[in-house]
């Protein structure tokens, strides 16, 4: 069998940390949101509160959790699953065996779980769990709690469920962990039992195999206790510093007597909680200028610390780029934190490897951060539509990484574009449409979700011009924000910039493995003939030069777009998806053509776009 692979993006994930003195205070918690999609929207709501005693030698910890869950839905319910993520640390797990038999395993993982000896397993054990006080039936199933209710949850429905749990963390693997390549101690991701999302698609149990993650919005309250020489890192904001005697914002310690301490942070409106936790950390603060306050907490040899100090500025630069560029960013903190094993993002914060080289830590820390507008506050279904999460952000965070570049590059996307063509060109292609587990390759999952995906938004631009794009990005975030957006909502939020007709872009790049490929059949003297050769449809830009040496730029439209972006190019007739070949006159005698100079329209072969053949 002919193998295939592509380089993946590293990344891990991880959480934020507080200052001493801020309380919870941040965006209030959507009521019911509408959406200009759908009028009739809703999204289901959580709210935790939980209390963890954790063990630093044996890395085992107890756990007592209160969640109240809001059934916005018009269904009732009569079960509910949880995820028991540390559950795939473990021999034999689906996440284990689908490492040990996929054609080109993530290199972190390969057969590592399958050698891991009891006490360095990953689990979340329930002891007890109990529905407005009355106990409950329930099985573990892997990664999923599967819980049968003794009484359904009627539509507008609060009820409370009361669990306690045990859990150990697992030998640094994939994301969570202790003890990770950088001497972490606690990267603690995905710890927790997580109420599983429950849309107008029903319920999202996916087991934890490979990829990401999916999230019911809620608030968050949870306290923490630890050794009193760890400092933490954690989703939302800390209430107690004065407690503790840990200055936060200044990073000043005097710790009080006793073995133990108890960290209590609040977090709003956000679909997951996370910390990290190690009695090294060093802790710097930088303030966005009119924005959050940035936390960095890290450890390391004098290089590395130089490293994450080199980064703080930068990252003040990134957090005004992606709020001037997307939207405001809503809390009151961000936080970078070293841990896990690559990068990634969660609530309010990243987590995030290395050091040791600063162009990869910049360049980390930009996607990760970027996250928080495309992932965390733009809350797609991850293991459903990943292309929105990773695309979207590679496609934000390379204008922005440009942006901090003293010598700009015309088009900052090239890389996620060669990275497609190579995939559109392999024959290992699947649609976007592709749940994230089910890519028979890993290459051809981060080629299509990271690469595509980034392709998808960059090619929209070359569609409907960038101004459209700009706007249509911005509205996309203010309409779909603290909600769950789905692929359906970028396309109409697009449509409603400019008034076009899209959905065929929708269904030729992400439902299917269409590809695009026009090419110049002939010139005759002041006459051109294009040919379209691949199945999915485009507008043309096209460049003709002429013998006499001058230069004239034609718009070419897409009859089924029902319209033309703005442009300073000589707009001629529309061009029928089902016609093969176009053909025109010029006013001059043709010397030679060029289809799509910008190269941001993703045509297979470039070869056939410029005539004559050079």
């Amino acid at each position: 069998m002919k193998k295939f692979f592509f380089s993946l993006v590293g990344l891990a994930l991880i959480s934020s940390c507080g200052s001493s003195d801020i309380i919870a205070q941040g965006p209030s918690t959507p009521e019911t949101p509408k959406s200009p999609t759908n009028s009739s929207y809703w999204q289901q709501h959580v709210d935790y509160k939980m209390e963890i005693d954790m063990n630093v030698n044996s890395f085992q910890y107890k756990g007592k959790q209160k969640l109240v869950y809001t059934n916005n839905s018009p269904d009732v319910l009569n079960r509910v699953y949880y995820h028991l993520y540390f559950n795939a640390f473990q021999p034999g797990s689906e996440m284990d065996v689908r490492s040990r038999t996929i054609q080109d395993p993530d290199r972190r993982v390969t057969d590592r779980i399958s050698k891991l000896e009891p006490n360095e397993i990953g689990y979340i054990k329930v002891n007890s769990l109990k529905q407005d006080g009355v106990a409950l039936s329930y099985e573990t199933v892997g990664t999923i709690l599967e819980v049968k209710l003794n009484k359904p949850i009627q539509p507008g429905e609060k009820i409370t469920f009361d669990m306690d749990f045990d859990g150990q963390v697992p030998k640094q693997i994939r994301r969570s962990g202790r003890n990770n390549a950088d001497g972490i101690a606690l990267s603690m991701t995905q710890w927790y039992p997580k109420l599983a999302e429950y849309d107008l698609e029903g319920w999202h149990a996916d087991p934890y195999i490979a990829r990401e993650f999916h999230g019911v919005w809620g608030d968050f309250d949870v306290k923490i206790t630890i050794d009193k020489s760890y400092i933490i890192g954690g989703t939302g904001y800390l209430q107690n510093a004065n407690e503790i005697g840990y200055g936060y914002e200044t990073g000043n310690v005097n710790k009080p007597k006793g073995n133990k301490l108890t960290w209590h942070f609040k977090a709003p409106n956000v679909h997951d909680f996370t910390w990290a936790a190690d009695p090294d950390y060093i802790h710097d603060t930088m303030q966005v200028p009119d924005g959050p306050l940035l936390h960095f907490l890290y450890t390391g040899d004098t290089e590395t610390q130089d490293n994450w100090q080199k980064l703080q500025p930068q990252a003040v630069k990134l957090m005004r780029f992606f709020s001037e560029n997307v939207g405001d960013y809503p809390y009151d903190q961000y936080s970078f934190i070293q841990g896990g094993d690559g990068g990634m993002e969660y609530a309010m914060c990243t987590l995030i490897t290395g050091g040791a080289n600063f162009g990869g830590l910049l360049g980390t820390a930009s996607h990760e951060l970027a996250h928080s507008w495309f992932q965390f506050l733009l809350a797609t279904n991850e293991a459903k539509h990943e292309w929105m999460d990773e695309g979207f952000t590679s496609y934000i965070s390379a204008l922005a990484m440009n942006s901090l570049r003293e010598e700009k590059r015309d088009n900052p996307f090239s890389g996620s574009y060669r990275s497609y063509l190579r995939l559109a060109n392999s024959g290992f292609e699947q649609p976007l449409t592709t749940h994230a587990d089910r890519y028979a390759l890993n290459g051809a999952y981060g080629a299509a979700a990271y690469s595509k995906g980034a392709v998808f938004m960059a090619q929209l631009g070359y569609i409907i011009g960038q101004d459209n794009l700009d706007k249509t990005i911005k509205k996309y975030f203010n309409d779909f924000s603290f909600k769950h957006p789905k692929p359906l909502d970028i396309v109409r939020t697009a449509e409603r910039i400019t008034d076009f007709e899209l959905d065929w872009y929708l269904i030729d790049f992400a439902q299917t493995t269409n590809t695009i490929d026009y090419g110049v059949k002939a010139v005759e003297g002041n006459t051109i003939t294009l040919e379209r050769i691949g199945l999915m449809p485009m507008p043309i830009d096209l460049t003709v030069t002429y013998t006499d040496g001058s230069k004239e730029e034609f718009y070419i439209p897409l009859q089924m777009m029902r319209g033309e972006k703005p442009t300073s190019a000589t707009i001629i007739s529309d061009w029928a998806w089902a016609m093969p070949t176009y053909t025109f006159e010029t006013n001059k005698e043709v010397k030679s053509v060029e289809i799509d100079n910008s190269q941001l329209m993703a045509d297979i072969n470039r070869e056939n776009n410029i005539f004559p053949t050079e």
